[in-house]
């Protein structure tokens, strides 16, 4: 089991580093290359790179409350949220399924490196990617907000593959292809 947590923590920092690396030099390139006033169609209008400095959370939401509320709410309860995820994770996560496991893992990761971005840039988080299909298209968004996303769907996978009849506790006993990793 001491095993598996170590190799789960460094695949848990590995993420981390990914991500934050990828998503914070992703930002870096958007706010140095693109003019906030002007927007470059991508794949004949299928993506659009535009600059946008979001001070609310994914797709602008909460943008509108009064600043000292928004910062305390996507900056300082998110960074709270942010650490007691991150001792969940160390503390069961050799215990953790893997699909589970990864899933907390992106969240935290995406979410530690917007919250960089919202503590280094005054509040306010560097989004520059809108896809369009159609009529539908989606907000503004970066890397990490993928990341999230990802994540969000790998745990609703992980919740649903889990067997209706045990409990939610269940999801943090190794499943039978994760005794291997033991």
């Amino acid at each position: 089991m001491i095993q598996s947590l170590k190799l789960r923590l460094v695949a848990l920092t590995s993420v981390l580093a990914l991500t934050v690396g990828c998503d914070q030099v992703s930002k870096h390139v958007a706010r140095t290359l693109l003019d906030p006033a002007e927007s470059i169609p991508l794949l004949g209008g299928f993506a659009e790179l535009i600059l946008r400095e979001n001070p609310g959370s994914f797709l602008s939401l909460g943008a509108s409350l009064p600043e000292p509320i928004r910062r305390f709410f996507l900056t300082f309860a998110v960074g709270v949220s942010l650490v007691v995820l991150l001792i969940y994770i160390a503390r069961n996560g050799a215990r953790l399924g893997l699909l589970f496991f990864a899933a907390l893992a992106l969240i935290w990761a995406g979410g530690t490196s917007n919250l960089i971005d919202r503590i280094v840039r005054e509040g306010h988080v560097t989004d520059f990617l809108i896809l369009r299909l159609g009529p539908l298209q989606t907000g503004v968004f970066n890397a990490a907000d993928v990341i999230i996303v990802v994540g969000a769907l790998a745990l609703a996978v992980s919740i649903y593959r889990a067997p209706s009849e045990k409990s939610k506790d269940d999801l943090l006993r190794p499943s039978q292809s994760n005794k291997a990793d033991s």
